[in-house]
């Protein structure tokens, strides 16, 4: 009895209980319902692809991810299987370049060997039909090439190079043999310079001179550059050759010889290279040869065919050279 006289109480504290619950409800479902968003917001960050058993991500990761070479996501077998495949597909472009670099090149030494070819048989031609006969080296030809020990200066009259010099007859060149020397010391000076192998005789035969010529070794330096002048007397060489065989007997102390070779140099060949330094040398050897007033005229032929021509430092040598031989004005 006393059970059921407590019920209507219990009831009636029930019934007065209800809208606290209520209001407490309403509060807390706003809070539950934010923390189930920020739950599924962390599956999604934790779970990209979903996981089982746990709250589905409302965006879904793609099922086939793409896998990079080398990064942690694939084996190392994958990894390296992938770098080997590009390390040949590098190679075979590489192997293919060369390939064709070499081909081309191939063909441009093809093209220059036939350029070659027929230059060559160009000049061999023109040599060979330009190239006077080469005269024995008798003793008669050799004092008619002036290598006596005479001083007569150089003949005079008009001369090819538009001046007043020469008039003479014009000595043909000469192609002398070098004489043997009985000393070892020379023999191995002269062993020891060096012999150009161009595939140009006139080019080569000039340069070996020049060495000669430059180790003072003078009368070889002659003899290797006559045959520049006898074979090759169109070849630019030759007038390098010839006034270098003019400063050979010049540096040798033997200016008449000398001036026979620089004024023969500017004879035949004015328009050579070495004709205006011809005239200038030959000027000093006519001065060495106290022939003074030749030399004068010389320094006046010089001027007056290749004023325009010749460089400051010559004139300005020129200009020294008349001072000192006190040519008039």
């Amino acid at each position: 009895m006393r059970y059921l006289k407590a019920l209507p109480l219990l009831a009636l504290g029930l019934l007065a209980a209800l809208p606290a619950t209520a209001q407490t409800t309403t509060q807390i479902e706003p809070r539950v319902n934010k923390l189930e968003r920020e739950m599924r917001a962390v599956q999604r960050k934790v779970f990209p692809g979903g996981a089982p058993n746990q709250v589905e991500p409302q965006i879904t990761a793609p099922t086939q991810p793409t896998e990079i070479p080398g990064s942690p996501s694939s084996g190392p077998l994958a990894t390296l299987t992938s770098r080997v495949d590009a390390l040949e597909s590098q190679q075979q472009a590489l192997t293919g370049q060369l390939e064709q670099a070499q081909y081309k090149l191939r063909q441009l030494e093809s093209s220059f060997e036939a350029y070659k070819s027929a230059t060559d048989t160009r000049i061999k031609a023109i040599e060979s039909a330009g190239a006077p006969p080469i005269a024995p080296a008798t003793p008669g030809a050799v004092a008619a090439a002036g290598d006596t020990s005479t001083d007569a200066p150089p003949p005079r009259g008009p001369g090819n190079g538009g001046g007043t010099l020469g008039g003479g007859t014009v000595r043909p060149p000469v192609v002398t043999a070098p004489a043997a020397t009985a000393d070892p010391a020379r023999a191995s000076r002269i062993a020891a310079i060096e012999k150009a192998n161009s595939g140009d005789a006139a080019e080569d035969g000039y340069l070996y001179g020049f060495r000669l010529w430059s180790a003072k070794l003078y009368p070889e330096a002659i003899a290797a550059l006559r045959p520049v002048v006898a074979k090759y007397p169109k070849h630019r060489r030759a007038s390098y050759a010839q006034n270098l065989i003019g400063r050979s007997y010049l540096d040798d102390g033997k200016p008449s010889l000398a001036s026979r070779e620089f004024y023969d140099n500017y004879k035949n060949m004015p328009e050579g290279e070495r004709a205006p330094d011809s005239l200038f040398y030959l000027a000093d050897a006519l001065v060495k040869l106290k022939k003074t007033k030749e030399a004068c005229d010389v320094y006046g032929e010089l001027t007056d065919v290749y004023g325009e021509k010749i460089s400051a430092t010559m004139k300005a040598d020129v200009a020294r050279g008349r001072s000192a031989a006190k040519c008039a004005a």
